[in-house]
Parts: structure tokens; sequence; C-alpha cells
């Protein structure tokens, strides 16, 4: 089967949650979404009236990257379970919102997933939306980068930077691309498209690093933030100084970043990690910058969630960024 710009595993399913009302005033995300239709031009046309972009939410159903890099498997299950989570949520933006389903990796075939994942993306982001993958393991961010890689703002020479909320580098230099090598994947293919990969990490874990991916990290440049370092003020001028230096910006949230006490439910809990509070308004700082093109969150395992505690968060930072996003 040819690859296209639609391709996608499985269709859109009903997002379900409370319901109060049918009026506005009683919104909430399930209510919202809508199937996402780019062939529709009625609907095309409905959505360019919002003030604001409108968000495309994708699935990338694997955990074949996390298996690869020796992890707790799982994490296939996440889209369904941050839809979950978003659907009974107050909807409190102008922007139209829609759900093009999920991209599902099968029997560990990782790349072809990626790939497919990607051109979405790209199809998507072209047609003038802010796109949204709900990751899977952490490998969903080599398929968020080929997706943004491929579109037209960074082929007609952007700056894209990508920043990662992140308890660990993910620069891996490994035989089999996994859940622990997108990043090296993306300084590689940013080299051989004659790039440099700006490259910024939040919450870095020095004890789960060793020196070798210290080291990978400072040879490419990339910027980082150890987790014990990460007050609010000393994350926002971090943020701030990277922004500065892109013009088009690539969101990952890896939730392991968090505290595990706030998010039990990924492959590796955190014994520090960032406070919430510090990862919520490093995502307000970045949606209200203008520069958010594409964000990702990657690492929620269901099967070892306490009370859907770290979904609940994950639908917590996917509602904050796109209701304060400037675009």
């Amino acid at each position: 089967m040819a690859l296209t710009a639609l391709t996608v595993d499985d269709p859109p399913k009903p997002w379900t949650g409370r319901f109060d009302g049918d009026g506005a005033e009683h919104c909430r995300w399930w209510q919202a979404v809508a199937p996402y239709a780019p062939s529709a031009p009625a609907a095309a046309a409905a959505a360019r009236s919002r003030t604001k972009r409108p968000a495309v939410f994708l699935g990338f159903a694997s955990d074949a990257g996390v298996r690869r890099n020796q992890g707790r498997a799982g994490a296939a299950a996440a889209p369904a379970a941050i839809r979950a989570a978003l659907g009974p949520l107050a909807f409190h933006m102008d922007r139209a919102v829609s759900d093009a389903g999920d991209v599902t990796v099968v029997g560990g075939a990782l790349e072809s997933g990626q790939a497919r994942a990607g051109l979405a993306v790209t199809g998507m982001l072209d047609a003038g939306n802010l796109t949204v993958l709900l990751g899977g393991g952490h490998e969903t961010a080599f398929a968020s980068y080929l997706g943004v890689a491929g579109s037209a703002a960074v082929r007609g020479g952007k700056r894209l930077g990508v920043l990662n909320l992140d308890a660990h580098f993910d620069l891996r230099d490994e035989p089999m691309p996994s859940s622990g090598t997108p990043f090296l994947q993306m300084a590689r293919a940013e080299a051989s498209a004659g790039r440099e990969l700006k490259y910024a990490v939040v919450g870095i874990s020095e004890p789960n690093n060793t020196r070798a991916l210290f080291n990978t990290a400072d040879e490419l440049g990339a910027r980082y933030m150890l987790d014990e370092d990460c007050t609010a003020e000393a994350a926002r001028e971090f943020v701030q100084k990277f922004l500065a230096d892109i013009d088009v910006l690539y969101l990952t949230i890896d939730l392991d970043v968090l505290p595990a006490s706030v998010a039990p439910g990924v492959s590796a809990p955190a014994a520090y990690g960032v406070p919430l509070s510090v990862v919520s308004a490093v995502c307000r700082q970045v949606a209200a910058s203008g520069k958010l093109m594409h964000l990702d969150v990657a690492e929620l395992n269901p099967e070892f969630d306490i009370d859907n505690r770290t979904a609940k968060v994950a639908a917590r930072l996917v509602n904050t960024l796109l209701q304060h996003s400037a675009g």
C-alpha cells in the first residue's frame, strides 16, 4: 500500500464524557471534538473562521520502541487513555478541534509506523493545523520529527527548535531505533539535510543518564537543565533563551519528567522529577510564544497508572497548551 499524507490505521472513535447540556456554556471536550475531515471544504472554512488555528489529534499507538529499549511495555494503550481523560474536561477555547484517528504499530514494525505518522502530521501541518500526536513510547518523537521536518515551513527555511521535557536525553547510539534513540536520529537527519539540530531538554536526571549521553549532548550542542535546577524562574529563563534562537517549535513531553507521585504510569517513574507547576508554566510559556507548531505527549503507560493519575496530568497539559496557544 502506498503511503499518503492521510494514511491512518484506525479511524477516530466517538469521545465520551459527562453531559451538562448542549449550550456553549456547558461544552466539554467530548462535545467539541469532531472527526478530522480534510477533504470537506465546508468544514475547513468553518475551522478557518475561528480565532485560532484548528488543532488536530493523531494517536501513535506504539510501545515497540519501549520494548526495544528494555522498558515497561504498555504505552500503545496511551492514546485512548489520554482521550478518555480529556473528554470530560470543560472546553474553554475558541479553536476548532478534531481527531484523525490512530497510527498503530503492530508486530514491532516501528519504522513504517513512524513513517505513516510523519506523513499524516506533515499533511495536517501544511493544511494550517496545530498538530498533537498522542503517544506511545518516546519513539513517538521521531514520528513527530518526520512530520515537522517534512512540512512546508521547515523545508522553506524556518529555524526548527525541539524542546523536550524529559528526565532522559534519549540520545542512545544503538543499532536499532527505540524509545531511547529519537533525538540522535533527529540530529543525524538534520545533518543530512545540511542543518544543525537545535535541541533543548528540561528535567534531565543526572543519575539516570550515563556520562556517554552527557558527552553526546555536549557534542551536539544540546542545551539542558537538570531536574534539581528546575525552579520556575530558572526554567522560564532557559526556555526564553531557547525560543529566541528559533522560528518554530516542536514540543515533546515525556511524562517521566514529572515526579512518580504525580506520574506513576510511565515506563521509568522518576525518583525526583520536575514539579507539575513548573512543567505547566513552561507549557504556558511556549504556547504564548506564538512559535508552537507541533506537540506530542509520550510514555503514558495505563497499565501502571494509579487512579488514571498520569492520564489526567497528560490531559491537563494538552488542555493548557491548546487553550493558551497564541495561534
